[in-house]
């Protein structure tokens, strides 16, 4: 749970772990904060205490928040009950969204039904299992983190992809470290965010060092969990960002087949992207890892392994979202997927992962749709990430055209989402409330 509000600490659980409470509920973080005792309010995100903050600070917040607190919860349990359709009890969704409550592994043969369903009354109660199903987990916890794109610089030939070294006329650029410390300063202290991510293609003018001193700074000056996703910098360097401060990686797999790997990225291996994912959660990194949905020949049993794969990486959260190949690229022919292909899939991965994984709506499939944002929210998804970036930097991070929030204002994106979430009786999890 990643409440963006604080809570007391009520005990220690052995030398690592606080438990927290938030208005009676409990969660434990791991601690690394020095001297915290009991009593102490902190804010905590994605299991880890992140920072304290003063009683009276915390005890204005707590008052703003009481009621809205319950009020949240109750509308969420209401819209996440599951949809009535009169006689029809779709017995089959019915008693695989049971056997995923109770923690059972669905068979292949099972996860492809889920994805293989079309009649629209079916499909319609579907979603409202895998809804009802992030209820059951979560509660109304929705996490909400910002992104922080410092570099569009890329070594790398992806084949779909707008930032890849093989779109030339693309202007580049690396933010100074003066940059982006003042652009992580004004998402903490100005808008309240507690979890950012830190993006760059992998950047060959940055050294590991130079990326080491960003993020230990970045932990030095501001409370926040940080993540990192510079592409892969090796076992070394996952080492190195982690004891600088570092708790979570984002970094896609985007296919579970080695041959279809390799179409996307020329001289890549599968396997390496997959041990570097898997050292970094032997390291003790937050996982957020996926796939991506609508690759040429892709099949129902791709997707499967695709969403199999996520779940034996040990994902925290999955980061799943539609193929958008940019114009200048060798894939600039392939079409886009449906929003409903990439919400069908999300759905069935609510049953499909264990029970504590964060399901995250990507920007990609907002760009395909604005209301796939709603339209995810209400199929088991519990994630948005907001673009933090500066405006003048937003546009040359052009991954794919017509990104969504690409000219948005950072207070216009925040209005929006925290009118969504409030309205689906969501809580806005990453952000302050007085934003």
């Amino acid at each position: 749970m990643c409440y963006a509000i604080p809570g007391r600490v009520k005990e220690f659980v052995g030398a690592k772990h606080a438990v927290v409470d938030y208005f009676g509920e409990e969660r434990k973080a791991i601690n690394e904060l020095v001297n915290l005792k009991v009593g102490d309010y902190v804010y905590a995100q994605g299991g880890f205490v992140i920072s304290r903050v003063s009683a009276a600070e915390a005890e204005a917040t707590l008052a703003t928040w009481k009621d809205l607190f319950f009020e949240l919860q109750e509308l969420d349990a209401r819209s996440s009950q599951l949809t009535p359709w009169g006689k029809k009890r779709f017995d089959r969704v019915r008693a695989l969204m049971e056997a995923a409550a109770e923690g059972r592994v669905l068979s292949a043969d099972e996860s492809a039904y889920l994805l293989r369903i079309k009649d629209p009354a079916e499909r319609e109660f579907f979603l409202s299992a895998a809804n009802n199903l992030r209820q059951r987990h979560h509660s109304n916890s929705c996490c909400v983190h910002g992104i922080v794109e410092i570099s569009n610089y890329c070594s790398e030939g992806c084949q779909y992809c707008g930032i890849s070294c093989l779109n030339t006329p693309l202007t580049r650029y690396r933010m100074s470290e003066d940059e982006i410390f003042a652009a992580v300063r004004m998402a903490v202290e100005d808008y309240g965010f507690k979890a950012l991510v830190l993006q760059s293609g992998e950047d060959p003018g940055r050294t590991i060092d130079e990326l080491v001193n960003i993020v230990a700074e970045v932990k030095r000056r501001f409370g926040v969990l940080i993540f990192i996703s510079f592409g892969e910098v090796g076992a070394l360097g996952l080492s190195r960002l982690y004891e600088a401060g570092a708790r979570g990686l984002l970094m896609r797999f985007e296919t579970s087949s080695p041959e279809m790997y390799a179409r996307l990225h020329p001289g890549c291996r599968l396997e390496d992207r997959l041990a570097e994912l898997r050292r970094a959660n032997d390291l003790g990194y937050l996982i957020v890892t996926g796939s991506l949905v609508g690759l040429p020949g892709q099949t129902t049993e791709d997707i499967v392994r695709d969403l199999e794969l996520a779940r034996d990486l040990n994902v925290e959260m999955l980061s799943l979202g539609p193929v958008l190949p940019h114009p200048r690229t060798p894939f600039a022919a392939v079409p886009r997927p449906s929003v409903e292909a990439v919400v069908q899939v999300l759905a069935a991965a609510r049953f499909i992962l264990p029970a504590q994984v964060k399901i995250l709506v990507t920007t990609g499939l907002e760009t395909l749709d604005p209301r796939a944002r709603r339209e995810a929210l209400m199929a088991g998804a519990n994630s948005v990430m907001l673009n933090v970036t500066p405006v003048e930097h937003r546009a040359l991070y052009d991954i794919y055209p017509g990104r969504a929030h690409q000219d948005d204002p950072l207070a216009e994106q925040i209005t929006v989402t925290k009118a969504l979430l409030e309205s689906l009786g969501r809580a806005p999890t990453d952000l302050s409330v007085n934003v």
